[in-house]
């Protein structure tokens, strides 16, 4: 299983992953899940993946690889002129790999699906965030919906909704994550440190804050016993429950 979300500020954006793959209890392994590019002046693009791991790899690979080798008129990511450009070359690309994978008549649901955020910003444009489903199509986050979730969502999202702030500063978004990603490492085994983290300011153009944060990690572990103390504090101020107004 997998984790990520893309969180989109009206300052910039911050991206978190975990590092978890499992086929099972007993085949538990560390793969990153959150690649990069960046040519400082020009363009800050970031990548998460979830699914099949065979799939995103050799989504990733081939998105290296024509980086290497693009030409005009078979452009990179790195050629793309605008971010939606850019989304279009990665469904594109996860479209076709999902055929190569599969027999004929492979369909979106089969096993060798994945899901991708891509988030960025160049040049001339503004950053952006979008999630690439496995048909090859996309959505763009918009104030409406400010951030993108993949993999295991559902226990992290209740304190994304909850206390998310377009406005809020990098450095409260990353302690957000956390939370959400402490949420969801607690309720499912398949999600777990280490977890990757970038930070983008908008307009920068580059990534100045890159860095992952390991299982012994103490600020996690205050965020962990932290968060859970305060669960446990806000439900003991909950009004009581009364038992005897639902007596016969």
């Amino acid at each position: 299983m997998t984790y990520c979300v893309g969180l989109m500020l009206k300052h910039g954006m911050v991206f978190m992953s975990d590092t978890r793959t499992n086929a099972g209890v007993d085949n538990i392994s560390t793969f990153r899940k959150m690649f990069s590019w960046d040519v400082p002046g020009d363009r800050s693009i970031t990548i998460m993946t979830a699914g099949n791991l065979a799939t995103t790899q050799a989504v990733i690979s081939l998105l290296e690889e024509r980086v290497k080798a693009a030409q005009d008129r078979n452009p990179s990511i790195l050629q793309a002129e605008s971010m939606f450009q850019v989304a279009v070359l990665v469904g594109d690309t996860l479209k076709e790999v999902i055929a190569d994978h599969a027999e004929a008549g492979q369909k979106a649901d089969s096993g060798f699906n994945a899901t991708i955020l891509v988030g960025g910003q160049i040049k001339g444009g503004d950053h952006r965030l979008f999630m690439i489903y496995p048909e090859g199509n996309f959505i763009e986050a918009s104030a409406d919906t400010p951030f993108f979730q993949i993999g295991e969502t559902k226990y992290g999202r209740p304190i994304l909704v909850r206390a998310f702030d377009a406005e809020m500063s990098f450095d409260d978004a990353v302690k957000l994550l956390l939370v959400s990603f402490d949420s969801t490492i607690k309720a499912n085994l398949g999600v777990d440190l280490p977890l990757d983290v970038r930070v983008y300011k908008a307009d920068s153009l580059s990534c100045d804050h890159e860095f992952r944060i390991e299982a012994n990690d103490p600020y996690y572990a205050a965020i962990s016993d932290g968060w859970g103390g305060a669960l446990r504090e806000a439900f003991g101020r909950l009004p009581d429950f009364d038992l005897t107004k639902f007596s016969d």
